[in-house]
């Protein structure tokens, strides 16, 4: 854990002082203060609106992340792309993507750690590096930070929607159209497993197109995000009636499925040095992969590449 400390030159919400001094987002400093890694003058500080004087002695500490000794990484991931700022994975189902006290196996960052690859610290101790969340069943495309710069400004693209994902799905029964879902989200009241449209809940809006039937009546779709709640497309999917195949949590009734079809496909956000536009392609598994040319036959790939999956949303990006 290293501590930095500055005397800040002018007045101010504690929160504004140091997000402009370390140069990133109010939102990540309010996690160093929620964590009770912030002092001013020798005292901690759990509140973001404290108010610091000029000259007051600012202290802040960034925690450094430490393999896990405890568990062993006997598996790899497929990088997608790597440079020194970031790296693009394709994560594979049943990888929990970072640690937490209930996680015994090794996760995504087990992994990164494994493979000496530094990662951001600015969001926290069980974050790092991780920018954007995916479900421990979904597979598919995943940007990991491995810079603070990196990660602060590819957070900022996720709250303005610069950065996004189309992900494939496999559902039980065809969508009567191609439709959009503007629902809150909330822990289920009945299940504390299960996520749940839940008056006052947060926000949360995603549009879902069709792309192919099955003999079965089973259909391909894809699904856009606009926020990132968590199991976002399998609750608005279940508030429609549908069910993504293997997904039994919420509602998939055949028990031959090992696992939930939800793929994110399609990853695409600005290089937050260079400042180009960049686009990721995840494949698809290959458990999914012979599902869909047994059920839905070889031509519905050509319906599931980049292009193909922003014209079903007649979107550029």
């Amino acid at each position: 854990m290293s501590v930095e400390s500055f005397y800040p030159s002018q007045s101010g919400r504690l929160d504004k002082v140091l997000s402009t001094h370390m140069s990133v987002s109010r939102n990540q400093v309010e996690k160093l203060i929620e964590k009770e890694l912030v002092k001013v003058n020798g005292k901690v500080i759990t509140k973001t609106s404290q108010k610091v004087s000029e000259g007051d002695a600012i202290e802040y500490q960034i925690v450094e992340l430490e393999e896990r000794k405890d568990v062993t990484v006997d598996f790899d991931v497929a990088v997608i792309y790597e440079d020194e700022h970031l790296l693009v994975i394709n994560k594979p189902s049943g990888l929990v993507v970072h640690p937490a006290p209930s996680v015994k196996e090794p996760t995504l960052v087990d992994w990164l750690m494994s493979r000496g690859i530094s990662l951001s610290t600015i969001s926290g101790e069980e974050r790092h590096g991780i920018v954007h969340r995916i479900d421990k069943e979904t597979t598919g495309a995943l940007v990991v930070a491995k810079t603070n710069e990196a990660h602060e400004a590819l957070s900022l693209q996720l709250e303005d929607k610069s950065m996004g994902r189309y992900y494939i799905a496999i559902i039980d029964y065809p969508l009567k159209e191609s439709t959009t879902v503007e629902a809150p989200i909330a822990r289920s009241p009945s299940n504390r497993l299960k996520m749940a449209v839940v008056e006052g809940g947060k926000s949360a809006k995603s549009s879902f197109a069709k792309i192919k039937q099955s003999k079965k009546q089973q259909e391909i779709i894809v699904a856009k995000l606009f926020t990132g709640r968590t199991h976002q497309i399998r609750v608005h999917l279940a508030q429609l009636g549908r069910h993504i195949l293997g997904d039994t949590l919420y509602g998939y009734r055949d028990a031959e499925i090992p696992r939930v079809f939800l793929h994110a496909r399609l990853l695409y956000f600005v290089h937050p040095l260079s400042g180009e536009m960049m686009e990721f392609e995840a494949p698809i598994f290959e458990d999914m992969q012979t599902y869909i040319q047994k059920e839905f036959g070889e031509d519905a790939f050509q319906m599931l590449h980049a292009q193909a999956i922003k014209e079903s949303f007649n979107a550029s990006y």
